[in-house]
């Protein structure tokens, strides 16, 4: 496994970041999902994250509404040594029904930053991160709030997630203007069919010093299979998040698909080991967030790791693609 720093800090991540999305069910909460895994089920993946070497874990409050934090907590104490990984989670969904369990509030974050702690069963996180831009909280309230719990050292960083460029700029500025702990980390949408991101974000991100750690890094699976037009997976079946996020773009991501295809195809390699490895290959990137639910979707990013694609099938890769509109509950 390979290793590098987190934006300008002198943390040392993985060269991939687990996402722990998948794991844990609950019956209760806001977010309820059908595919998720069993503890059961989604143990020996943690596991093997750790025995590859990857010591960087993604979560949040509202994955299975909280179940998923218990879960990744619950794995670490059993597999590995508290101070051997890092641990990210993130505020800012609903996790109740209430007006005050939702948002980037000074009293949501000092609430929730409080119940993720107990269900990690963890004193500190490494990174924590907001989920999205809060139209309906002062920056300033979120940013202080951010600062405190920094200080308190129940956060060693804080990252942010999904939301233009110049309200993360503007969320920088704060921060440093007033000595606040800055964010060091930015996780975005972006992959071989989403690359609107290129425009200003990671632009942003190379000139600030901000580790960049994109989700869904194969859209979905889209990037790990030839075009289907009807996803067959249970997941895309009942995941009303992925139709926000492709609501009109088959005929735009189709073309990127086939080319992946046809490209992984002349190497021999999995087209989710082209997608990830391309991804890799762009400058800024730290560590995209993978997800595993079968045991080759760990493999294909660790095979990924020792690809190197020529400038010719990077063009390749990305000559059918046609901008796009940033998807529906982005900011």
């Amino acid at each position: 496994m390979e290793y590098v720093k987190l934006g300008n800090t002198g943390l040392e991540v993985s060269k991939f970041c687990l996402g722990c999305m998948s794991y844990g069910q609950s019956d209760t909460g806001v977010m309820k999902w059908p595919w998720t895994l069993s503890e059961q089920d989604s143990r020996p993946f943690i596991k093997s994250a750790l025995e590859a070497g990857i010591n960087f874990f993604d979560t949040a409050n509202v994955y299975s509404h909280g179940e998923s934090e218990r879960v990744l907590g619950r794995a670490i104490r059993d597999f590995a040594k508290r101070d051997d990984v890092v641990v990210a989670t993130k505020v800012y969904m609903p996790m109740g029904h209430g007006p005050n369990h939702k948002g980037l509030s000074r009293k949501a974050i000092f609430s929730e930053i409080d119940n993720s702690l107990e269900r990690l069963g963890m004193d500190y996180v490494d990174l924590y991160i907001i989920h999205r831009f809060d139209y309906e909280t002062p920056l300033e309230e979120t940013l202080e709030a951010l600062n405190e719990v920094v200080r308190a050292g129940k956060a060693r960083y804080l990252g942010a997630s999904s939301m233009y460029a110049w309200q993360f700029m503007k969320a920088l500025g704060l921060q440093r203007a007033t000595g606040w702990a800055p964010f060091v980390s930015m996780q975005n949408y972006y992959n071989l069919i989403y690359r609107e991101e290129e425009r200003e974000m990671l632009r942003l991100c190379l000139s600030e010093g901000i580790g960049v750690t994109p989700w869904s890094p194969l859209a979905r699976g889209r990037l790990a299979r030839p075009w289907q037009d009807e996803p067959e997976t249970e997941r895309a079946k009942t995941d009303a998040f992925a139709n926000r996020l492709y609501p009109k773009s088959a005929h735009l991501d189709k073309p990127v698909v086939d080319r992946l295809i046809e490209v992984a195809s002349a190497r021999g390699d999995s087209p989710a080991q082209v997608a990830l490895a391309w991804m890799l290959h762009k400058p800024g990137i730290t560590s995209p967030v993978v997800g595993a639910t079968k045991p080759k979707h760990l493999d294909d990013a660790l095979k990924a790791l020792s690809i190197k694609l020529s400038d010719e099938e990077i063009a390749r890769l990305e000559e059918p693609y046609l901008p796009h509109e940033a998807p529906e509950g982005f900011s």
